[in-house]
């Protein structure tokens, strides 16, 4: 996984905005697949949102297929470890319907994802480095979902099903074809 320069303010309000989705995602109990969830979330997520804000650290620095190839990899492994516990944790359509309301409300969306990279792409194609043509906001979103898939597709088909998750991650990145033309 990347090497990240964990900000511990931020991996706190992370943690913390997590602890208030808990209580909307509790309400009539507690215990089992969504405090489960819930907790690894609160382990996992922090770190992997750092690792995607210390990409700002490499604008102008390398390659930017490089930069990006750590953060596949980071994602393919965030997500196969959180998707095995999200699973049974969302059988109930009102856990399901709290969980968006509360991941509304705390601000830990998709955009806590895809706005730390966005804004890499976004200063790496002000330098000159990604091609003019690129939509930072839509690349950030597919290498998101490239890293998803990957996960989805090994917790359930098994790690046979395709490509090494290295392999994977270096066709993830290969195929945004940042690079200016």
């Amino acid at each position: 996984m990347a090497t990240s320069h964990v900000d511990p303010h931020q991996s706190q309000d992370t943690r913390r905005r997590i602890l208030e989705m808990a209580v909307s995602l509790r309400q009539d109990r507690s215990g089992g697949s969504v405090d489960h969830f819930l907790a690894l979330l609160q382990d996992r997520l922090p770190f992997w949102l750092s690792i995607l804000h210390d990409l700002s650290h490499r604008t102008g620095k390398g390659n930017v297929s490089d930069n990006l190839l750590p953060i596949a990899r980071a994602g393919i492994d965030y997500y196969m470890e959180v998707q095995g516990a999200a699973l049974p944790a969302f059988t109930s359509p009102s856990v399901t319907v709290r969980f968006r309301q509360a991941v509304r409300d705390t601000g830990l969306g998709p955009c806590a994802e895809t706005a730390p990279l966005a804004a890499y792409l976004a200063a790496e194609q002000r330098l000159g480095r990604v091609g003019a043509e690129v939509d930072p906001e839509a690349s950030a979103r597919l290498l998101i979902a490239g890293c998803f898939h990957r996960a989805y597709i090994e917790m359930f088909m098994g790690a046979d099903a395709g490509p090494a998750r290295e392999v994977s991650a270096r066709e993830i990145v290969r195929e945004l074809r940042l690079e200016p033309a």
